[in-house]
């Protein structure tokens, strides 16, 4: 690999805007790495297409921020895309490839009445990777699967606090309470934008985890052992979108956007 590798980007993606959850936590841990984050907006959502163009789209994307985008390490910045590519991606990437998943692990952990809600997409709760996920990992918990359609396109169209986002919260929040759940998983990037709602439809002192901070430490310590950290603080926008529309979105939920880049892939 070239001895400028430590300069390259870190490439992330998502099927929208959700990721810029985890793209903040990353910046905010590694403030002097370059990134450059692509929005599939295009085939926006992921949630209820097939697994095979789920990972024929996430293959795509990938090769095109190891090679357009020159990345070093790819970060699979949707739940949905792990669920169904992780794997594929792996396979057929020279990079490092980071992936996020509900945090059901560290859930367990928390809870004390030992019920758990996940509030996620139709295709990352039907994923094998999900159950074995819960499997592995629920050690007696109860774990409440919450399926959330709609969600993600309500939350990038209307906003996280808008008529309909929060209709839908009316409606997929209240069986976990009903449930018993202390503790929720926010398994969709998209949904932390919605954090300040969810948390009001719940009981006081419930708690809410999501991936963001889990997954700028785990890219931390892949680059470290790679002796690979190092960049400008820069950031990249593309989109397989319209770039306004994207901008105009990510204005609406950063307050503010660089340019936004449109990519053909």
């Amino acid at each position: 690999m070239s001895t400028h590798i430590t300069t390259q980007p870190i490439g992330i993606f998502d099927s929208g805007l959700g990721g810029l959850t985890v793209l903040a936590a990353l910046r905010a841990r590694l403030p002097d790495e370059d990134f450059i984050y692509f929005a599939d907006t295009h085939f926006l959502p992921y949630g209820n297409r097939s697994e095979s163009f789920i990972q024929a789209r996430s293959q795509a994307i990938s090769d095109m921020l190891a090679t357009h985008g020159h990345a070093k390490l790819i970060v699979v910045a949707c739940n949905t895309a792990t669920a169904a590519a992780a794997e594929v991606i792996r396979a057929n990437t020279h990079l490092p490839v980071v992936a996020l998943e509900p945090a059901v692990k560290p859930a367990t952990l928390l809870t004390r009445s030992g019920v758990i809600g996940v509030l996620a997409t139709t295709r990352t709760l039907a994923s094998q990777r999900f159950q074995r996920l819960v499997a592995t990992h629920a050690n007696g918990t109860q774990v409440i699967p919450q399926a959330c359609p709609g969600l993600v396109e309500a939350i990038e169209t209307h906003g996280p606090k808008s008529a309909p986002a929060n209709a839908l919260l009316d409606e997929y929040v209240p069986p976990l309470v009903q449930a018993g759940a202390d503790v929720v998983v926010l398994g969709c990037t998209h949904y932390p934008w919605a954090r300040e709602g969810i948390a009001a439809r719940l009981p006081a002192g419930t708690r809410i985890v999501d991936t963001g901070e889990a997954v700028a430490r785990q890219v931390e310590r892949r680059l470290q052992g790679e002796s690979h950290l190092g960049g400008h603080g820069q950031l990249r926008l593309a989109t397989s979108g319209n770039p306004r529309e994207v901008q105009k979105t990510i204005t609406h939920l950063w307050g503010t956007a660089p340019h936004v880049e449109f990519w053909q892939v």
